[in-house]
This record gives structure tokens, sequence and C-alpha cells, in this order.
């Protein structure tokens, strides 16, 4: 894409903020979505839960990003933080997209965040970005994230939605959490390491967005994970490989369950996930392994 103004909303968490810093350094105009006073021509401010946006920030803008919502991981899933987790994604996806559609002159695209949580429990079967969403509650709030953007997709905008995996880096996220423990030598399988993780470097992730972003002819759902799922127990052997670890300490399932609660269901089950839309787009993986993208992540 040729230089342009892109909005991104969640500019501030890991996925978004290595966004901006990619199209920032290729000459980009990145307008970021705040919640407080805008303190600039480069910054928009929006109330997520209250579905408020100043579209007058929106004004220009080629692209919109929308990557926000609270951390799935950052807390026990109490009913009222799974109300936060549902409220941050769809209210704020609903109020992007309705700002952006009733633009004058809309984007040319909505890239809209979504995760592998979309399929459920998969299992040993490989599944792809037409599999149907699975069941609990982590499929249920990927469906009404992606539903939530309706009136922009309605709109003529291309919509799209990047179904993530697991984010490989050091700096937040999952895998953020998993490297100390490593490299303490206090990492090991979790429960009994079956179940399949699908896995993406921070790098890929960014290159991938950017991608799907001047795709003119690129729509729907996209899984952005690396070719090839691996095992938990292939994942926590590669950590211990490349970082040079002990890996002896796995981690019992009653003992997550005790101490996840409902989440520990979606750590312990398996989602053999593939990218297949992207690679037939013509994305090319830099760290399609375990091992590179380990160590891309530092």
């Amino acid at each position: 894409m040729e230089r342009s103004r892109i909005a991104v909303a969640g500019a501030s968490g890991l996925i978004g903020s290595a966004l901006v810093r990619s199209l920032t350094a290729d000459g980009h105009e990145v307008v970021r979505l705040v919640r407080r006073a805008s303190r600039g021509p480069d910054e928009v401010c929006w109330d997520p839960e209250r579905q408020y946006v100043d579209a007058a920030g929106l004004v220009g803008c080629a692209a919109v990003v929308n990557l926000a919502g609270a951390g799935i991981g950052d807390r026990r899933w109490t009913p009222e933080y799974k109300r936060l987790l549902r409220d941050s994604r769809v209210l704020g996806t609903a109020a992007l997209a309705e700002a952006a559609a009733a633009l004058p002159e809309p984007p040319r695209v909505f890239v809209n965040g979504s995760a592998v949580g979309f399929y459920g429990e998969t299992g040993d079967r490989v599944v792809d970005e037409d599999a149907p969403p699975g069941d609990g509650f982590l499929s249920g709030l990927c469906v009404e994230w992606e539903e939530a953007a309706a009136p922009v997709a309605e709109a003529g905008v291309r919509t799209v939605f990047v179904r993530t995996g697991l984010v490989v880096s050091r700096d937040g996220g999952a895998w953020g959490r998993l490297f100390p423990l490593f490299r303490a030598g206090l990492g090991g399988r979790l429960g009994d390491g079956r179940q399949y993780w699908p896995y993406i470097a921070l790098h890929d992730e960014v290159a991938a967005i950017r991608h799907l972003i001047d795709g003119d002819t690129l729509s729907g759902p996209f899984n952005l994970t690396a070719p090839e799922p691996l095992t938990n127990r292939d994942i926590t052997a590669a950590m211990g490989r490349v970082l040079h670890r002990p890996t002896v300490f796995p981690v019992p399932a009653p003992v997550l369950r005790t101490a996840l609660g409902e989440m520990a269901g979606d750590v312990l089950g398996s989602q053999r996930v593939v990218p297949r839309r992207l690679l037939e787009s013509g994305f090319r993986f830099a760290f399609p392994g375990i091992d590179e993208a380990i160590r891309a992540a530092g």
C-alpha cells in the first residue's frame, strides 16, 4: 500500500504496538485510538464500552485496524471479567464499525481482531477457515466479535477477520509468561502435552496483518498461525532446546484447573488450526518453524 493514513485500535497491546512501529517505519501516518482526550492529530478519542468514537478523527483513513480487547489470560474468568472480555471486544467493534461505515468516504479496508478460539476444541482434526465455530465461552465470544463488524461490511468496506493463534513473543501475551519460567529451568508440558497449540511469531503476525491490509481482493476470516501446528509437548521440547534449559516440571491438569478455573479448558484444549487462506493468498512466513519463532522472540 502507498503511504496512507491508518487508524489502529489496541495500539498499546502486544500486536498493536508492533504493528504501529512497522507502519510508522514505512512512512504511514498512524492514528491511535485512545481512551482519553486526544492530544494531537495522531490520536482519536474513543470509549469502547460506551460505544463512543470521535469519528472526525477517522476522516481520511484508508484502513482501520481493530485489535482492542481486554487480555484473555490477564485474570481468572469470573463472571465480571468475562463480561469485560466480551464488552471490550463486541461493543468496541460495533462502535468502530458504525463510525467507519458512516464516514463520507469510508476506509478501503476494515481489519478486525479475532482468535483461533473461534473453533473451540478440535482434537487431532485439522481445521481451516471453513470450519464452523465450536462450543464454549471463547467460541461464542469470537462469533459475536466478528458479527459486530457487520455495519462496515454492509457499507461495502472490505472486511477482514484475523483469527490469531498464540503469539510467540517475550514481551507479552501467553508466551511472555512462558519465557521467564523456561529461562529459570521451570518450564514443562501442560497436562499430558498432547494438545495442539497453533502459534505464530510476532514478526509474522504483523507481516500478515499488513499483507491483508494491502490485498485488495482479500476479505473474510484468515487464520494467523504458523503452517504446522505442534503439540504442547513438542513446543515444550523446543523451548528447552532453544533456551538450553531442562523441561522436567510438567504441570498436571488438576493443578491447572485449580489455578486457572474455566480458562484451564482452553489451555488444555487442542486446536490443530492451519492458515490455508493466508497461504493461498501468497503470504510467506519468515519464521514458520517453532525453533526459529522462539529465537526471533529473543
